[in-house]
């Protein structure tokens, strides 16, 4: 469910990718974000099948949830660390400075986006309940987005505009990324260029960086336990630079009681 920014989103930046949003041409201040040969996709894990009821099974075709693995609570709270975990555990400095972008509110969205969607790629793989857990993610995602719009001062009107436009995008923009995983790096880098870069990056090394991220970081995401994944939403990002490459294990178990928590 990521983000081509369309002319309606206004002037270009060089390589870095990021366009200015109508009303948000704003520098981000430092409260704003926190800074502190891989798998292929045929490799990965397919999608758990789940048998479910003709109860369940009618509820869910009048739009509704069935009944899940995990109660929807416990699914929320991990949804949100998983959101927040996008935003809070990614070095967005270090992408800023490899990646030639701009440090605006649009760069972050795009970076933001670009960890999210990741998210969901891995929580696909969970069945109903990870698939519950993708709306939801999501769902925090533009809550964030709108008051982070706020906090800057945009003006009311715009920002719905703005928002408009960019639900609109993000939702092709995941179409694209969905292709590019599951093509080859050539796919997959069309797909960065297209979108993360807004077609605007002519320097093959930063392309060459971002396609490495992205396989090493799914690959590393698919290491982690998936009912670990349901019940904490506690997600660690891999360096966008590895001092080691063949540092990339599997990681530890997350620790939670009784409750999910």
């Amino acid at each position: 469910m990521l983000l081509q920014i369309g002319p309606q989103m206004s002037q270009s930046l060089a390589c870095g990718g990021s366009e200015q949003i109508s009303g948000i041409d704003i520098q981000l201040s430092r409260k704003y974000h926190t800074t502190n040969k891989f798998s292929t996709t045929k490799d990965f894990p397919q999608p758990v099948e789940e048998k479910v009821g003709t109860f369940t099974k009618i509820i869910e075709a009048m739009g509704f949830t069935g009944p899940l693995k995990y109660s929807k609570w416990k699914i929320k709270i991990a949804a949100l660390r998983m959101y927040t975990s996008c935003v809070k555990k990614t070095d967005f400095e270090e992408f800023f400075l490899r990646c030639q972008m701009p440090d605006t509110f649009n760069s972050w969205f795009l970076i933001t986006l670009l960890h999210v969607w990741m998210c969901l790629v891995r929580m696909k793989q969970e069945g109903r309940t990870g698939k519950y857990m993708c709306r939801i993610i999501v769902h925090f995602m533009w809550e964030d987005v709108e008051q982070r719009g706020r906090v800057m001062g945009v003006n009311p009107y715009i920002l719905k505009k703005n928002m408009m436009v960019m639900t609109n995008n993000f939702y092709a923009a995941i179409l694209g990324y969905d292709e590019g995983i599951l093509s080859d790096d050539h796919g997959l880098a069309a797909a960065l260029w297209r979108t993360f870069f807004n077609q605007k990056c002519e320097d093959p090394r930063q392309l060459e960086l971002l396609v490495e991220y992205v396989r090493k970081q799914i690959q590393y995401l698919d290491s982690m336990n998936g009912e670990d994944l349901l019940l904490t939403g506690e997600v660690s990002w891999r360096p966008l630079v590895e001092k080691n490459p063949q540092s990339v294990l599997k990681p530890h178990s997350p620790v939670y009681n009784d409750e999910g928590l």
